[in-house]
């Protein structure tokens, strides 16, 4: 008697189980997953001495810092369809006793602007170097644009320069991606 009792016990307690883990469960859901994933990336950085800002063979200012960084992860066809929004963070530390203009202009592969953003960086001294932010979020719109780009041009002006002219500008940028993955 005691056999059939654990027996019942059990087959009960089974059918309960089975029952209340598959009851009112919707598989459809499944195909409703949508992942937003956020990823922050270090986009670009450089030290700028005083010095790249004056031509001591000729003499002469050179006004006009550029260089140019690869993006080619941003052009893939895949990324466009994904990519919700960016956000831009840009630190700049400047001892530089001048006040800078820094354009980021991001290029296609003909070199046309897909992409344009332009900040200003408060001069600074050694003594007391100043810290610039500059954030810039890109909405959808932005974001189809942006993802033609294959590199930035980094454009960095100086209003005037000369040969005793000291200290460092610094940047430091990243970038977070918001993604939607939808299935």
């Amino acid at each position: 008697m005691e056999i059939k009792i654990y027996k019942l016990f059990f087959l009960l307690t089974y059918i309960l189980l089975c029952g209340s883990c598959f009851e009112g469960t919707d598989f459809d859901q499944a195909n409703d997953v949508v992942v937003t994933p956020e990823i922050e990336l270090d986009l670009i950085y450089f030290n700028l001495e005083a010095s790249k800002f004056y031509d001591y063979a000729n003499n002469t200012e050179i006004l006009v810092v550029q260089d140019t960084t690869d993006l080619d992860f941003l052009g893939g066809s895949d990324i466009n369809d994904i990519l919700k929004r960016a956000d831009f963070f840009f630190e700049f530390t400047n001892s530089i006793s001048r006040e800078f203009n820094v354009s980021f202009d991001f290029l296609n592969e003909q070199n046309t602007s897909k992409y344009f953003m332009q900040t200003t960086v408060a001069s600074g001294s050694e003594d007391t170097p100043v810290v610039s932010y500059f954030v810039q979020s890109l909405d959808e719109v932005q974001i189809k644009e942006l993802t033609k780009a294959k590199k930035v041009l980094v454009t960095v002006t100086i209003p005037s320069s000369s040969q005793d002219l000291t200290g460092v500008l610094n940047l430091q940028s990243k970038t977070t991606y918001y993604l939607q993955i939808e299935q």
